[in-house]
């Protein structure tokens, strides 16, 4: 007789392969529509020129520069060819030497990458949140869900460094501070990680963030230890001791596949192959806001001036460079 958890597993590849049938359905329209936009852009053009229509002839440019980006768009896509590419990614922001001014960092990167993630139409959902002494976030852990959300955010995978007169420095001084950005594949319903129950210490905590006055006064936070590997993982975000050990489970899941995962890969020598190492020092991005106004992707060379307009979410273009290099 088939257990509960038999068609619980079934119901979610059902749905996971009617996502991606959607998803795949949804490229191929998107191809064929581009092909239909492009073939009636060609013919504008030749009656334009025939014509010699001005009107027509800028109405067809507007259309190829919109269409061309569409087109880079869809090409981008078609980089992400890794089995794990097509998975949801969960990414984790943790502050480096600096106080203040580095958990400032923090938050920042964590509300640009929400805002990329809205602007994709991706859900966010905070697992960990560790809010800093005086302002900013010490570390924060969180999900994002979306067609080949860990296929693109792998290339935020290293040290972010900033440069910027602090704020909270009352001398206005200039401050060089750094932020790692840790991007795992989430574990799919199709792997099968098996997860002993008694490899599992299972410690239980009053919650440190905000959450209103249930988080605050039971102990509902969870932190798991995996004893064999060492991995520790918690989850405090959620007001019920029952959901954040369903969300620890879900990130440590993550975490043992990740493991599996490289022991594979180091036997063919392609361990984050085009990354450096994750220690200070050793950043894959600068963002510069004094003296000059710069981002500068120091593994593809690729510079924005723009920095407002990178950290409103506008990190595509380091991101389509980095795909396109590998």
């Amino acid at each position: 007789m088939a257990t509960p958890g038999f068609w619980q597993k079934e119901q979610e590849e059902i749905s996971r392969m009617s996502q991606e049938r959607a998803w795949m359905q949804e490229q191929i329209d998107a191809w064929q529509r581009l092909r239909r936009e492009t073939e009636d852009a060609r013919i504008l053009a030749e009656m334009a020129f025939e014509e010699q229509d001005e009107k027509a002839l800028r109405e067809v440019r507007r259309d190829v520069a919109r269409l061309r980006k569409e087109i880079q768009r869809m090409e981008l896509t078609s980089l992400l060819g890794d089995p794990d590419d097509k998975r949801n990614a969960i990414v984790a922001i943790n502050a480096g030497a600096g106080g203040t001014e580095a958990q400032d960092w923090v938050e920042m990167l964590l509300r640009m990458y929400t805002r990329w993630a809205e602007e994709k139409g991706m859900e966010v959902q905070v697992i960990d949140y560790l809010p800093g002494d005086e302002a900013g976030i010490k570390n924060v852990a969180f999900a994002i869900a979306g067609p080949y959300a860990y296929g693109y955010l792998k290339s935020e995978h290293g040290i972010h460094r900033m440069v910027r007169i602090s704020p909270f420095d009352a001398t206005g001084r200039r401050h060089t501070t750094f932020a790692s950005v840790s991007v795992l594949p989430e574990a799919d319903t199709d792997i099968t990680i098996e997860i002993d129950e008694n490899d599992l210490r299972i410690d239980t905590y009053r919650a440190s963030g905000p959450g209103g006055q249930h988080v605050n006064k039971t102990s509902s936070a969870v932190r798991i230890t995996h004893l064999p590997t060492g991995i520790v993982v918690q989850c405090q975000n959620e007001k019920s001791q029952h959901r954040n050990k369903d969300m620890a489970m879900k990130v440590l899941r993550a975490k043992l596949y990740e493991l599996e995962k490289n022991k594979l890969e180091q036997k063919k020598h392609e361990i984050h192959q085009n990354q450096k190492e994750i220690a200070w020092g050793s950043q894959i991005r600068s963002y510069v806001f004094n003296p000059y106004r710069m981002v500068k992707d120091h593994r593809t060379n690729v510079e924005e001036g723009n920095v407002d307009k990178v950290m409103d979410g506008g990190i595509d273009i380091f991101i389509d460079a980095y795909l396109r290099m590998r």
